[in-house]
């Protein structure tokens, strides 16, 4: 009987004196929720709205939702087509749904305070992931900028390595650097090395280009560091930060699987290249010293104090911030001391950690608000509940996980995990392993289905000629040795974890 009663003192029927009818429902709603602050069960009225929304998936509200978020995925999939940055339509298509929902609830209850409440819960997940990405994002940036990468690049090429220990090597790398750094990033960074190190071999560069893929994707699902799907699961507590340990040799034979298979199609030649002497700027080693030492406050904090992971990316950023404000200070002092030469003054101009945190991939991050907060109104619109009882109830959980691991091959998996998470299903460790497992590595099935692969076929195309190199097609041919990765893979972790299921 309550309920219904706060309904009709806050709807509102009649179109005339609004403003005389909206003072009124003010004055009347606070009454209504001072009395019934008096009894325990009756006191969160519009908690108990905002719990239970409308089931609007037979409405046009929702119809409307699905039919934006079909277009701005359409048109996001197609960046390369029209040119058009990804992050637009799906920013301007969660703007769009989420307008629609407060108009009907503004009509509908005469307030949309309960749909603002949901909205800022989305809005919160996605600041967390904002915040983790971008500082490390800024952290690679920040080593790029004190040359670190460009002296692992030069050091590759000055040891005379064939091109099929090119191939292995960069590979391992892609693999271990993604434990620790976000796998778009990883995929950029050996994007850009294995281009160097193979100007003069396109086939190489299109195999290794798709092996640094494959690696990094398969690395990032090891960490919860490491890739978007793996920090959602770790963020919502589904799986603790050891737990993940489970999927180390499920990945490895996920990478090292069709890395096998294509080391044949490697020409065994060694690149011939002139000797250079890797430069390290002043600090190049106190920033990598620092990076880890941020990233292992990150996991031990999280392990023995249930610290949240951006607490402690926030104090690594701090104590970076903190270090570039020495080594400026330290470099203009010195040249009170030391006459400015030409190298003086190449290696010390300062070190901004701002023009860093400029750097970072904003088009990804804006990509991800959106995509973020459609999923969060699909869910509040009943559409993920009812997809959630098809695929968990109706059919078995682990040929659910296993199709959705095979749907991010198209789908970005950071989406599909939020989407996921926001299904609340009740599952197993086990399944959470293998769901983590297949949305973390099927993203390189296909050449659209991970950000690394995005990164690397925009590097390629604005670097090497037109069907050489790291191309669409050409991952496609190799995607059935992907393919049998993929299914390796889950085999092992049954193998190796089948009790858990």
């Amino acid at each position: 009987m309550v309920v219904p009663f706060y309904t009709l003192v806050i709807s509102s029927k009649a179109a005339k004196h609004r403003r005389v009818e909206q003072k009124c429902r003010n004055i009347g709603c606070f009454f209504v929720l001072a009395f019934l602050g008096l009894f325990p069960t009756a006191s969160f009225a519009e908690e108990i709205i905002a719990a239970t929304p409308l089931d609007l998936k037979n409405h046009f509200v929702g119809y409307l939702g699905i039919a934006i978020t079909v277009l701005a995925y359409a048109i996001a999939m197609t960046e390369d087509l029209h040119q058009m940055s990804k992050a637009k339509p799906m920013v301007l298509g969660s703007a769009l749904i989420w307008l629609a929902i407060f108009v009907f609830y503004s009509g509908e209850y005469g307030t949309a305070k309960n749909v603002a409440a949901v909205f800022q819960s989305n809005l919160t997940a996605y600041a967390e992931l904002f915040l983790f990405i971008t500082v490390s994002m800024t952290f690679l940036n920040a080593m790029t900028e004190r040359g670190i990468f460009d002296a692992l690049r030069i050091v590759l090429a000055n040891r005379q390595y064939s091109y099929r220990q090119l191939f292995w090597i960069t590979g391992v790398l892609a693999f271990l650097l993604s434990l620790v750094i976000s796998s778009l990033t990883v995929g950029l960074l050996m994007g850009y090395i294995i281009l160097v190190i193979g100007k003069n071999n396109p086939k190489f560069v299109g195999l290794a280009g798709l092996n640094a893929v494959v690696a990094a994707n398969a690395g990032g699902t090891i960490s919860p560091l490491g890739g978007i799907s793996t920090f959602f699961v770790w963020q919502q507590n589904a799986l603790h930060f050891t737990q993940f340990f489970a999927l180390t040799i499920p990945c490895i034979v996920n990478f090292v699987v069709p890395a096998t298979i294509m080391h044949f199609a490697v020409t065994n030649e060694t690149p011939a290249f002139a000797k250079e002497t890797p430069v390290l700027k002043r600090g190049s080693k106190r920033v990598i010293f620092i990076f880890i030492l941020t990233f292992s406050m990150t996991v031990l904090s999280n392990v023995f104090l249930d610290m949240p992971a951006i607490a402690g990316m926030m104090l690594g950023l701090a104590i970076l911030q903190f270090f570039a404000y020495y080594l400026t200070k330290s470099e203009k002092m010195s040249h009170f001391l030391i006459p400015e030469t030409q190298e003086t003054s190449d290696s010390n101009k300062g070190f901004d950690v701002f023009k860093c945190i400029a750097g970072v991939d904003w088009d990804t991050l804006l990509f991800f608000y959106g995509a973020m907060m459609i999923v969060g109104a699909l869910s509040f619109l009943g559409y993920l509940d009812a997809m959630a009882h098809y695929l968990f109830t109706e059919i078995n959980p682990t040929l659910a996980n296993i199709l959705i691991g095979l749907s991010s091959s198209s789908i970005d998996n950071g989406t599909l995990m939020f989407a996921v998470l926001n299904m609340h299903p009740s599952l197993s460790t086990g399944q959470w392993l293998l769901l983590t497992l297949t949305l973390g590595v099927g993203g390189s099935l296909l050449a659209i289905g991970s950000a690394p692969a995005l990164h690397v076929l925009g590097l390629m195309k604005g670097n090497m000629e037109e069907g050489e190199g790291y191309t669409f097609t050409m991952h496609l041919r190799w995607m059935p040795a992907i393919l049998l990765g993929f299914f390796a893979s889950i085999v092992t972790l049954f193998f190796i974890n089948g009790g858990q299921f």
